[in-house]
């Protein structure tokens, strides 16, 4: 962390470079704490730029400057000035060699960016703005240059990767070995990455449509070498999905993974070396849920999907983050979609958008998909860049069509493959390549918020008519008070009486796409027997929040006959939510609670007519989290909303106790574990029925789980009745499997982390007593991401009912965490302190609570960018 007053960066301040880099030749020599780092940089003035030479200007942060030298001549002092943040060097030539050498200390970098180690093994994580840490550097993304990267270590970091091809190796007459990779490919600085250590490789290979073939490795560690299998299949099934789907075939003759214990994110798709959180790579059916091997799939999909989307194509600026992000999103969700459950991956996709991306939009940090302005870039890595980006996609998808679409992304990366490019450079090759004018629709790049449609209707039946009307706006959001209409696809269908489905147009499709451009629109349709009930915004055909006053038998109705399996899953939200926020209005008033009677009734038939797929019936028994909720209150009272929550599955698993054990007893079954859709699907179900039946307050339910749990024979199965007897039973028993799962996984670092979670995220359990005692626990790491995620992240993101306790004292200790945290890494600090921020959709005494545990951050001291930024813009 440094000290520097946070400014802010301004999307219409963007100037070309003053100079481009057309070669970066670099030397490490690995020290832990005193790593030599020279570079030798072929520069010229930027041909696009007027006559004269202004100074060059290099980013750096935290190093320590040694030598400086153009064309080999060292540099007088008078010839450069070192900055806070990086050097001013004054030049007198259009074209020349630069060459730097300084001094960093990877063993003292607990920020996680730059050069640094990970249980003694050295790795790099430079995007957004790390490799200034690594060395001098005009660290800016539309800065290309090509890369020929030398490292030096001692022989017990056997192991030496960066980017491209291996050139040369050998050992030096100290007893030092080296390796030399280059990079063919010209690519900006933050898609560098060097790893060095004592890792065990699994080798596999890949012949690509060409013929060529790719040597694919994954590296960890030996005692993680036999949990990378999954990892590697679905790498293969990527690299072949991206060439039938995009037409993209990959470029090098290695493709490399490395797995990592400490990183601030989940993987980084490093040009031909991707560096992955290890909870993102490492699977075994012993040690990872379904959720992990599915969740493993994703991410090594999305990292290769960049090599084209991301890599070959970059962004010009951090501003246009959503160009590579917001489209590899997109894609990676339609290679899960194609490998898994299609309906439960959507289902999946909007559940987090409507939970916390709506959320966003609606706080304080409220931005555009293509952000104006930011203090601090690692803060705009948020899912409204990531998610409503690929959201966004999707709706152009779905204008064009899939051959339209792809005649887009064709014309895309041939016109601009090798270029730093923007998000108006992707929708003008969509244009181009269909011959359509997205004018309007480019404001989903350019305002914040989540646009909200209501929809009326009405029926003519002697005309026999049926007729919607649509009213879009846009609530007002930091710097943008008022909004203009938005290009809004809606996929509407239409359904009789007997659950058939009408005709929309002329050909007979029962679908049909509504573009909405005006604040106000009408359609009719013709419905000659009676009227029809609407199926609205099918598939969730855009990041909207739809108004529709429904019927409980409507929506009753929609969930049997529906055959858009998305809006049979909403139906039953819409159900949901209504009953829980009635027992929410009775709590409050101190009225009896009353059981859900629709509720109970549309899931008995779900369960009874046997006729849904059990990835859907799975996810259409369960109920909204509080999250969900909250984010649907206008105003947030977070201890109605865990009552009537708890009452209403209570209710459920009382009510349909016969029908949920016939469910469970008829899954579960033992049967060799495959992470495949079917068996995932099952195993899906049959924990969702488990966790009514605890939760029903029976002891069958308990019983069950205790059997569950000592029998399993794969951790989905182990995890789930564990979670359901730390919730539900009583505190004894729960210590007791506590106990004996850390016993038997305490050597499994994934492992490990899944029981600090279960414990931090429980609300019967985990007190916050609790969580402190955990943070001392010797499994417990500050300076490790992924265990601050499972145990502070854990309660305050996941446990709803103890986080806001009435008294503050959960805010007040996340806000102690925060603070602590800044100083070591300063991006999860921002990231930990965000259930804070939106302190002003609840009640007067608990926002007020938020609030000054927010204020107690803005006092704590010097606080880094980062945090500044958010905490600054929340209060």
């Amino acid at each position: 962390m440094n000290d520097i007053r946070p400014h802010t960066v301004y999307r219409k301040d963007y100037r070309l470079p003053d100079y481009l880099v057309d070669s970066t030749v670099l030397c490490f020599e690995l020290e832990p704490n005193s790593t030599l780092v020279k570079s030798s940089l072929e520069i010229r003035r930027n041909p696009a730029l007027a006559e004269g030479l202004p100074p060059l200007r290099l980013d750096g942060v935290d190093l320590q400057l040694l030598y400086i030298a153009v064309d080999g001549e060292p540099l007088p002092p008078s010839r450069y000035q070192e900055l806070q943040q990086g050097l001013s060097v004054r030049v007198d030539k259009p074209e020349f060699l630069l060459e730097i050498h300084n001094r960093i200390n990877p063993g003292d970098n607990t920020s996680l960016e730059g050069l640094y180690l990970s249980n003694g093994m050295y790795c790099t994580q430079c995007e957004a703005e790390g490799f200034r840490k690594i060395t001098y550097y005009p660290d800016r993304p539309d800065v290309m240059s090509r890369f020929t990267t030398r490292i030096v270590a001692p022989p017990q970091y056997p192991v030496l990767l960066s980017n491209g091809n291996e050139i040369d190796r050998g050992r030096m007459d100290d007893g030092r070995q080296f390796v030399t990779w280059e990079d063919p490919f010209a690519k900006p600085a933050y898609l560098f990455a060097l790893v060095a250590g004592d890792l065990e490789c699994v080798e596999d290979s890949f012949s690509t449509a060409s013929g060529r073939r790719v040597k694919l490795q994954i590296f960890t560690e030996a005692k993680n070498i036999g949990k990378c299998a999954h990892a590697m299949a679905s790498l293969k099934k990527a690299m072949r999905w991206d060439e039938e789907v995009y037409g993209r075939e990959y470029d090098l003759d290695i493709f490399m993974i490395v797995a990592v214990d400490h990183f601030n994110m989940g993987a980084m798709e490093n040009k031909g070396l991707n560096i992955f959180n290890s909870a993102c790579v490492l699977s075994s059916p012993e040690t990872a849920t379904d959720g992990a091997f599915q969740r493993i799939e994703s991410i090594v999909a999305h990292e290769y999907f960049h090599n084209w989307s991301g890599n070959r194509v970059t962004c010009r600026d951090w501003f246009q983050l959503s160009l590579k992000e917001g489209f590899t999103v997109f894609r990676d969700a339609e290679f899960s979609a194609d490998m898994n459950s299609r309906d439960v991956k959507r289902i999946e996709e909007v559940t987090r958008l409507r939970t916390a991306q709506f959320a966003e939009d609606a706080g304080p940090m409220a931005h555009p998909v293509r952000p104006d302005s930011y203090m601090e870039i690692s803060n705009f890595y948020t899912l409204t860049v990531y998610e409503k980006g690929a959201e966004v996609v999707r709706m152009i998808h779905t204008l064009l069509g899939p051959e339209g679409f792809r005649r887009g992304t064709d014309l895309y990366f041939t016109r601009h493959d090798g270029c730093a490019v923007t998000c108006e450079d992707f929708v003008r090759s969509m244009e181009d390549a269909n011959g359509v004018d997205l004018t309007q629709f480019r404001r989903w790049y350019s305002q914040a918020g989540t646009p909200v449609v209501d929809v009326s209707e009405t029926y003519d039946a002697e005309a026999g008519e049926y007729r919607l009307t649509f009213r879009q706006s846009c609530p007002p959001t930091p710097g943008q008070s008022e909004k203009l209409p938005l290009h809004i696809p809606i996929a509407v269908g239409l359904l009789a009486s007997d659950g058939a489905e009408l005709a929309l147009d002329a050909a007979g499709n029962s679908s049909r796409v509504l573009e909405i451009t005006q604040p106000e629109q009408s359609f009719t349709f013709s419905a000659p027997a009676a009227k029809p009930v609407p199926s609205l915004l099918r598939g969730f055909s855009a990041p909207v929040k739809l108004g529709f006053e429904y019927t409980e038998e409507q929506l009753q109705f929609l969930m049997q006959f529906d055959r858009d399996a998305f809006n049979q899953w909403d139906a039953g939200q819409r159900l949901a939510f209504n009953a829980i926020e009635q027992s929410q209005a009775d709590y409050r008033s101190g009225a009896a609670l009353e059981p859900p009677v629709a509720l109970i009734g549309a899931c008995r038939g779900l369960l009874q007519r046997g006729s849904t797929a059990p990835a859907l019936l799975a996810e259409m028994l369960s109920l909204p989290s509080e999250q969900a909720l909250a984010e649907h209150s206008d105003l947030i009272d977070a201890e109605a909303i865990v009552a009537a929550r708890d009452f209403c599955r209570l209710s459920l698993g009382k009510s349909l106790q016969g029908e949920l054990l016939e469910c469970y007893r008829r899954l579960n079954t033992h049967k060799p574990y495959r992470p495949e859709a079917e068996d995932i699907a099952e195993r899906s179900l049959k924990n969702t029925c488990l966790g009514y039946l605890a939760a029903s307050g029976g002891a069958e339910g308990i019983r069950l789980a205790r059997a569950q749990y000592l029998g399993a024979e794969n951790m989905t199965d182990s995890s789930a009745a564990l979670r359901v007897l730390v919730n539900h039973a009583d505190r004894a028993v729960a210590r007791q499997a506590l106990d004996d799962f850390y016993q038997r996984w305490q050597e499994d670092t994934q492992v490990v982390e899944l029981w600090l979670s279960l414990q931090s995220s429980s609300a019967s359990y985990g007190s916050l007593d609790l969580v402190r005692e955990l943070m001392q626990h010797p499994a417990f790491e500050l300076t490790n991401p992924n265990k601050v995620r499972a145990v502070i992240g854990g309660f305050a993101n996941g446990n709803f009912t103890q986080f806001h306790s009435i008294d503050g004292s959960g805010y007040q200790f996340l806000a102690e965490q925060v603070v602590a945290l800044d100083s070591l890494n300063p991006q999860i600090a921002a990231r930990l302190v965000l259930p804070l921020t939106h302190w002003k959709k609840y009640l007067p005494q608990v926002g007020e609570n938020m609030r000054a545990a927010l204020a107690s951050v803005m006092a704590g001291g010097q606080l880094s960018a980062d945090l500044y930024e958010v905490v600054s813009k929340s209060l």
